[in-house]
């Protein structure tokens, strides 16, 4: 149970309960070793929440959210049977927005005769957000840009581009985790920097 005096430690205790219950029996020397408990679907949450909180902690002039994105539609539409557009981390700084899908995938591109190209639907998916986004501000000065940040796997071919699309900027990164986490704050720096710019 957590009250106003432990609840600090209830995200420690929940990483604690995770890595237990990913601990397995092995008949090899020592005890037990850790299995890749996670499917993909959980860990590109915690990925998600990751990035999020670091943005948060780490560049408190930039306002970062798991923002919702209305749909513009004309005066005459519903918006029933519409889904959600729930962004996964949206940074605001003053009228200039980057909007960030995180993905966590054991592929980072999808092959197809020997080409590699983009996850279709990822892409689908920032550039709706980014086109609403950018429809919500009308006529007032804006800039609003959107990135897919994949978490680099050990493929020879990682994404590392950027788009002009429709009249918005659209990056698609890697970000290596596999390294100190000095480097992963970097990599992070860099993301936010370039937005601040």
């Amino acid at each position: 149970r957590y009250d106003r005096n432990n609840q600090s430690y209830r995200m420690l205790v929940s990483l604690c309960y995770m890595v237990i219950k990913g601990l397995l029996q092995t008949t090899t020397d020592g005890s037990t070793k850790l299995m890749d408990f996670l499917d993909e679907q959980r860990m590109c949450r915690l990925y998600e929440k990751f990035i999020l909180e670091y943005f948060s902690r780490h560049y408190p002039q930039i306002k970062t959210s798991a923002a919702q994105i209305p749909w513009i539609l004309g005066e005459d539409c519903s918006s029933a049977m519409l889904p959600v557009m729930q962004s996964d981390i949206t940074l605001s700084c003053g009228n200039k927005v980057l909007i960030i899908d995180a993905k966590y995938y054991s592929h980072t591109t999808q092959v197809q005769f020997d080409k590699h190209t983009l996850h279709s639907n990822n892409l689908y998916q920032v550039f709706t957000y980014v086109k609403n986004k950018d429809a919500q501000f009308g006529d007032e000065p804006h800039e609003v840009s959107g990135m897919l940040l994949y978490a680099q796997t050990d493929e020879t071919v990682q994404p590392n581009n950027t788009y002009w699309m429709s009249g918005n900027k659209i990056t698609v990164r890697t970000l290596n985790l596999d390294c100190d986490f000095k480097e992963i704050a970097g990599q992070l720096n860099e993301i936010a920097d370039e937005f601040i710019s």
